[in-house]
């Protein structure tokens, strides 16, 4: 394995090229016992997400050897499959975060302690998928003390950082640290020269399946200078109230805020959802986007046009990936192109 020497590094934007995808294949049991939705929808809501992206660029599936048979069968020969363990499928909270060095790209290690040590998640294998992906790619690694999640972390490639306190801040996460230490790690890490700090996420995101606050749920940056931001627009749902908050922090950061209007429906079998337009994957040309078979699925695919001008939007049935707590962002993770 290479080590890490330069601090000469950023974290690039999303839209910014991309040489691959990657994601994980569902292996936990809470995943596939039919408890949070049913297995069958499962499965098939990852594999719709592989396929989209596929066809704006490469993508890597990291498969659990118990699972092999099942991917090999349901995905098509267009995804890449590394045989591998891995505990979960939320890739973009486990697996790296890639950084551009003046030598090419490298890997940040976070520590992964499964969202502060949440009790139906394991940490076996997802602990070090990280670093055995640098190891695979035969570039550098740069661990960090700092526990995080890349669910948490959104950066415009020119510098900027959104964070949530709740997260970043979390006492069985980083007991003891304050926004100094952690803005001078996301520094040291992924180049960023400002941290705008978000007092929270989502709702149901501090529930049983929540991460306790991932800024990408709530917004994101597709160009330097904007932000998009969740916006419930229905005084019933609590997080009314969490739109206004966010849409007036990121305007007092100085950015330029885009509504990205929540779906209609409010409540699902176990209460208010947390459905939204903000967790998307952007790609190649492209933008694989969430839909809920709702309503207003197209109006946000509009806006995402807008936002990502020139890019096709595509738009995939997220509801049983919702279920279990994340959405499509949180199952993927872009390696960008070295330039």
């Amino acid at each position: 394995m290479k080590t890490f020497t330069t601090p000469r590094l950023r974290m690039p934007a999303e839209t910014d090229a991309h040489e691959r995808l990657w994601m994980a294949w569902p292996a936990a049991d809470y995943m596939l016992d039919g408890t949070a939705a049913p297995r069958d929808d499962v499965l098939a809501a990852w594999a719709a997400v592989a396929h989209a992206a596929s066809a704006f660029e490469p993508v890597t599936m990291v498969v659990d050897p118990a699972h092999e048979a099942v991917a090999r069968r349901l995905l098509s020969r267009d995804i890449e499959q590394w045989i591998a363990p891995v505990d979960d499928a939320w890739l973009r909270d486990s697996g790296p975060t890639f950084v551009r060095t003046p030598d090419g790209i490298a890997v940040v290690d976070w520590v992964f302690n499964a969202w502060g040590g949440l009790p139906w998640a394991g940490t076996a294998s997802d602990a070090t998928i990280a670093r055995r992906i640098g190891e695979q790619l035969d570039i550098a690694v740069m661990p960090s003390r700092l526990v995080a999640e890349g669910g948490g972390i959104h950066v415009d490639g020119a510098g900027t950082a959104l964070v949530t306190e709740t997260v970043m801040l979390d006492p069985a996460r980083n007991p003891g640290w304050t926004r100094d230490h952690v803005d001078a790690e996301l520094a040291r890490t992924i180049g960023a020269e400002r941290v705008v700090w978000l007092s929270r996420g989502l709702s149901r995101d501090y529930g049983p399946y929540g991460t306790r606050g991932h800024v990408d749920m709530v917004a994101t940056m597709p160009a330097v200078g904007t932000a998009l931001v969740h916006d419930q627009r229905d005084q019933r749902h609590p997080d009314h109230a969490v739109s206004a908050l966010l849409r007036r922090e990121l305007s007092a950061a100085g950015l330029d805020v885009v509504d990205l209007p929540a779906p209609e429906v409010l409540r699902d079998q176990d209460g208010w959802v947390d459905y939204t337009y903000v967790n998307h994957a952007v790609v190649n040309g492209g933008v694989v986007a969430c839909a809920f078979d709702d309503p207003a699925d197209e109006r946000a695919a509009d806006i995402l046009r807008d936002a990502y001008p020139g890019r096709d939007v595509v738009s995939i049935d997220a509801r049983a990936i919702f279920a279990l707590g994340g959405g499509i962002h949180c199952i993927t993770q872009q390696q960008p192109a070295a330039l």
